[in-house]
Parts: C-alpha cells; structure tokens; sequence
C-alpha cells in the first residue's frame, strides 16, 4: 500500500463550544469536506480520535472505507493522535491533515505525496520559517519511530517529532500557491467567526 491520510480529529473544540466533526458546512458535515478531498488520493484513510463515543457518531457522517482509531494514550496534543495514526497506518507514506481545514487542496496533497518519496518528510513552510507539520506527509515508519521517541521523552509537540527526522523536504508556501493561489487549504476552523469566514468563501466560491 502507498498512500495513507490520517484524519486527525482528537481535538475538545474547546474554543468552537461544540464538536466541530459534526458541524455543517454547506449542507455537508465538516469532516466530511476533508476525507472527500483525501480519499481519491490515498489507498486507504484513518480518522484518529480521543473517545469511542466520537467514532460511533462519526460513523454515521463519513461514509464507507473510513476506518477509526483511538489516541493510544489520553489526548495530549497532536503529536499522540499522530503517533496513534502512524502505529494504525499501512501506507509507505502518511498525510496528516486535521479535520477542521475543509479547503485543504487535492492539488497540493498530491504534490506533498510526490515531494516526499524517498525523503522523510515533504513539509508546507512559509516565508517566515514556520511550518505546517499538521498539513505534511511522512515517510510512515520513519515517523512512527521519530514520534514514538519523543513522546516517550516527554516532548509531546511535533517539531520535536520533526527535529529527530533526517531528509526532511521544506516546500516554500510561495510554491504551493501556485496550486491554491490564495493558500485556503491551511484555514482551520477554531471558532465561530472562521465558521462564518468559511461560509463566505464557499459563497463566494459559487458565485464564480
């Protein structure tokens, strides 16, 4: 198997007030807008969780060939719902994406897959030197190891996962908006007003 997308959904959307996976966004739940831009491009997709509870309500929204995993320990951060993904996925390599970035790009996903065959990691960086480790693609095994050893250090975010990488590939951000001019595949969604952002552009994007 080549290609696997983890859906990382263990968040507490503690700043929305409600679960953002089952939210709607132009008459489609959130999460949704998500694996349907991931699954033609990967040969299979795993959403990772904090609770049990969540996957059965997930269930209902994502449709078939979705498979669901729970933190391998009690959420800490994105860096465990990693791990967990990479412990579950089979692919050679690993997109992570969050569940709360509905305009994440099939376009710019495919190009993160191509860029990191034979390197550790093909990671989104902007002009400033920040990274996107949360919109990237891994080398699984690599990865799995890398973030395995950081967590059992105690380090619980991702550049400490990312620092204990070799052959990483930084992709300027001024490259992808070749692809997604105005760069909409790394909008989260964390509070009500992004919400309502979202539904401007998706009107807006109608209009045209």
């Amino acid at each position: 198997m080549g290609r696997s997308a983890i859906v990382l959904a263990g968040g507490f959307s503690s700043r929305f007030g409600q679960d953002k996976g089952v939210l709607e966004l132009g008459n489609k739940p959130l999460m949704r807008h998500v694996i349907d831009a991931v699954n033609p491009i990967v040969d299979e997709t795993i959403v990772v969780t904090n609770a049990e509870e969540k996957i059965r309500e997930y269930a209902k929204i994502v449709g078939q060939n979705v498979r669901f995993v729970v933190d391998v320990c009690e959420s800490q951060g994105p860096l465990v719902g990693a791990l967990t993904g990479f412990s579950a996925a089979q692919g050679k390599y690993s997109l992570l994406v969050p569940f709360d970035t509905p305009f994440v790009s099939r376009e710019v996903v495919t190009l993160l897959f191509e860029l990191c065959i034979g390197k550790a990691a093909a990671i989104p960086r902007w002009p400033n030197e920040q990274i996107e480790p949360l919109q990237a693609v891994y080398q699984t095994k690599l990865a799995l190891e890398t973030a395995r050893q950081a967590v059992n250090e105690g380090e619980l975010n991702m550049r400490a996962m990312i620092a204990k990488l070799r052959g990483v590939r930084y992709i300027s951000t001024l490259v992808i908006q070749q692809l997604d001019p105005d760069l909409k595949t790394f909008f989260n969604i964390n509070t009500p007003f992004d919400l309502k952002r979202a539904i401007a552009m998706i009107k807006s994007r109608k209009a045209r």
